[in-house]
C-alpha cells in the first residue's frame, strides 16, 4: 500500500436492531481489530524477510516472476496508516466520540446500527475551518456512478469505481464529497491514486457538521443487474437516480481489513480478502438458476466440476455482515423434494452472528432458523425472489 500522492494538495441508512451490546459484541470488535493491527504488523516482518529472487550468479537457476499482489493506494493525503499507526489517527468518529463509531460493523449505538464503510478525517482545513483534503482512487478503475447532488443521497456526493482488473471486481465507493474532480463520468478510466474529489461533509437529509467532515469509503460487491425491478417491487416512493448504484445494492466489507491483508502480503487476489471474513451461517436454495451474481464474481464459486447453468441449487456461505461469499453448485438430488426457491438454514455461527447484531440474518420460527429480514433481503436481491 502507498500512501496518494504527495503534494497534491450510506453514510448508509442505518438499521437499528433492539437489544443492548453486551461483553460478548464489544470483545468481538476489539478482537477484530486486534486482527486486522496484527495482521498489518507481520507484514512489516514478512517484507523485511523477502529475499533476493533472482538467484545466485552463474546458479543457472532461472527465477520465477513474483505472483501479482493487489496494490493499494490509502484515499486519502493522511500518512498515519502507512506509517503504522493506530486508527486514532486517521478515523473519524460519530458525536459520540468513540472510535468504534468510525469503523465498519455493528459499531454504532451499542452495536444495534450498522456501518457500511470506514470514516476518515481530513488533515488540511482551510480558514473556516473546511476540509481541504483530496480524495484519491484506491485501486486503478472505471468510474460508474457520479452523484454529484449533495441532496440526492444519505452518501451526499459520491463517487463509485468498479474494479475490473481485480479477482473480484469489487467496487470501491467515496462519499460525502465536498466537490468533484472536473472530467469525473461513467466510463472514465483512473489510475490508482488519480484525485477523484475533495473530502467534505454532504449529506442528504441530514447535516455533518465541519467538524466532522470526512470520507466515507467503501469496498465490496454489487448484489444484482435487476436492481431497478426489486426497487420498484418494494415500493420505497422515491425514485432512484442512481439506478446499479444506489448504496442498497452495494454490500460492503471491512476496508481495513483489505488494507491490513495487502500490508501482511496476503492480497495476491482480492479473492483473499472475502476469504478471511468470519462465516454467519451456510444456507441451501433450491435454485437451479445461475444468479447475475455470481456470473459477475465466478472466483466465489466453488470448482466443484459441474457444468455452467447446470445443477439442482446452491450451497452458500453467507458472512456475518450478509455478503454471499463462497458458492457451490448443488445436484438436483441434493434438492429433491423441495419447493423451488426454498430456502434451508443448515449451519449457523452464533458467536459470528452475536458480533454483527445490527444485522437481522437469522430468526427462529417453530424453533428452526430462517432467514431474517435483511438476509431475505439478499436472497430477495441475488435469486428474485418475492
Amino acid at each position: 500500500m502507498r500512501s496518494g500522492p504527495v503534494g497534491e494538495s450510506k453514510e448508509v441508512a442505518a438499521r437499528s436492531r433492539r437489544g443492548r451490546p453486551g461483553f460478548r459484541r464489544a470483545a468481538w470488535v476489539a478482537l477484530g481489530l486486534g486482527l486486522i493491527l496484527s495482521l498489518a504488523a507481520c507484514g512489516d516482518a514478512s517484507n523485511a524477510n523477502v529475499g533476493d529472487a533472482s538467484g545466485a550468479a552463474g546458479s543457472g537457476t532461472i527465477a520465477k516472476p513474483a505472483p501479482r499482489r493487489v496494490q493499494l493506494v490509502w484515499p486519502t493525503p493522511n500518512p498515519a496508516y502507512a506509517a503504522g499507526a493506530t486508527p486514532e489517527a486517521y478515523v473519524q468518529p460519530t458525536e459520540s466520540g468513540l472510535l468504534e463509531s468510525g469503523l465498519f460493523g455493528s459499531v454504532r449505538s451499542g452495536g444495534r446500527q450498522f456501518h457500511e464503510g470506514l470514516d476518515l478525517f481530513p488533515i488540511e482545513r482551510d480558514k473556516a475551518g473546511e476540509a481541504l483534503d483530496p480524495v484519491f482512487a484506491a485501486l486503478a478503475g472505471v468510474v460508474r456512478h457520479v452523484s454529484a447532488n449533495a441532496g440526492a443521497s444519505s452518501y451526499g456526493r459520491y463517487i463509485v469505481l468498479e474494479h475490473p482488473d481485480e479477482t473480484p471486481a469489487v467496487y470501491t465507493l467515496y462519499a460525502h464529497l465536498a466537490s468533484v474532480e472536473s472530467g469525473m463520468g461513467p466510463g472514465v478510466k483512473v489510475a490508482a491514486g488519480a484525485t477523484l474529489g475533495k473530502m467534505g461533509r454532504s449529506a442528504g437529509g441530514y447535516t455533518i457538521p465541519k467538524s466532522r467532515a470526512h470520507l466515507h469509503f467503501e469496498v465490496g460487491l454489487r448484489m444484482t443487474d435487476s436492481f431497478s425491478a426489486w426497487y420498484a417491487r418494494r415500493g420505497f416512493g422515491s425514485p432512484n437516480p442512481h439506478g446499479l448504484y444506489n448504496g442498497m445494492n452495494l454490500m460492503g466489507v471491512d476496508p481495513l481489513l483489505m488494507y491490513a491483508l495487502e500490508r501482511a502480503g496476503k492480497l495476491e487476489r482480492m479473492d483473499a480478502l472475502f476469504e478471511a471474513l468470519p462465516i454467519g451461517l451456510t444456507l441451501r436454495i433450491a435454485h437451479a438458476g445461475e444468479p447475475d451474481f455470481i456470473r459477475r464474481y465466478p472466483s466465489l464459486r466453488a470448482r466443484d466440476g459441474a457444468a455452467e447453468g447446470l445443477g439442482g441449487g446452491w450451497e452458500i456461505d453467507v458472512s456475518g455482515t450478509g455478503v454471499p461469499v463462497r458458492w457451490k453448485r448443488l445436484s438436483a438430488d441434493e434438492v429433491a423434494g423441495w419447493k423451488r426457491d426454498e430456502v434451508r438454514i443448515v449451519a449457523t455461527h452464533a458467536e459470528v452472528l452475536a458480533a454483527n447484531r445490527a444485522r437481522d440474518l437469522v430468526d427462529k420460527k417453530r424453533g428452526v432458523d430462517v432467514p431474517g429480514e435483511d438476509l431475505q433481503t439478499v436472497l430477495q436481491q441475488v435469486f428474485g425472489l418475492r
